[in-house]
């Protein structure tokens, strides 16, 4: 593996799409960092999965893996068993254990209104997938944005189906042989705050970070504390191999 400074690749999470990580992007661009947002199919977690693993496998070198609420689950087994992944940041997001599903974590704690919030669909292969209605998108999602920007927000969100939320962690979570940096804010709707603290405590967190009045869009309204996290878990790596080198 390559020892040059590691590429951030981002996946968003459901009722999201990749624009949701711009201004991350802008700021780890500005820092000269190389980042890669990923077009999460929001189909299943397994097939989720895969797709960020072609990704990741089209990557020269080591990458730092972040994931938005249910790309938690995502990256957690995308990483699994995967020797170019350094590093794992979970933004307002999941961080499963084996047999664990957004629909079962989301319900391990009180807390969540998204069921209030969301309406199914059918969809071809027989199984329905969610979105948010967008009257309640703003106040559910992203309260801590302007009007403006959450009503582009719900017309660009991508539909989740409800097989993916409700499919399981099928292996080993990455994060048991991957450091963890966790990022959250104490108002989110969509996943209660006590998920997040239990996850980022499991999982071994090298660093936690609660942001008070933030909401579930943390990528989009606290895009310089996201990107403080990221840079911590770049600079571990970066100083990982220079304590080796030497």
């Amino acid at each position: 593996m390559s020892e040059s400074k590691p590429t951030i690749v981002l996946v968003h999470g459901a009722f999201a799409e990749s624009a949701s990580w711009n201004g991350v992007i802008e700021r780890l661009q500005a820092k000269g960092v190389r980042a890669v947002a990923v077009a999460n199919p929001l189909r299943s977690l397994s097939g989720d999965a895969q797709y960020v693993r072609d990704v990741i496998a089209s990557i020269d070198g080591p990458v730092v893996l972040v994931g938005h609420s249910y790309g938690g689950l995502v990256i957690t087994e995308a990483s699994s068993g995967n020797e170019q992944v350094v590093g794992l940041v979970y933004v307002s997001a999941f961080a499963p254990d084996t047999g664990e599903s957004a629909f079962t974590l989301s319900t391990s704690a009180p807390g969540s209104t998204l069921g209030d919030a969301v309406a199914a669909y059918p969809v071809a292969d027989g199984g329905p997938e969610l979105v948010i209605r967008p009257e309640a998108f703003h106040a559910q999602f992203c309260a801590d944005v302007p009007e403006s920007v959450a009503a582009l927000m719900a017309a660009t969100q991508r539909p989740v189906t409800q097989a993916a939320l409700a499919e399981g962690l099928p292996g080993e979570p990455g994060w048991k042989r991957i450091p963890s940096w966790h990022v959250f804010g104490d108002q989110d709707r969509n996943i209660p705050v006590a998920v997040f603290r239990t996850g980022a405590q499991r999982a071994g967190s090298q660093g936690t970070t609660e942001i008070a009045g933030a909401s579930h869009a943390l990528s989009v309204s606290q895009p310089d504390a996201v990107v403080a996290t990221i840079a911590a878990a770049g600079r571990a790596y970066v100083e990982s191999v220079s304590a080796s080198a030497a």
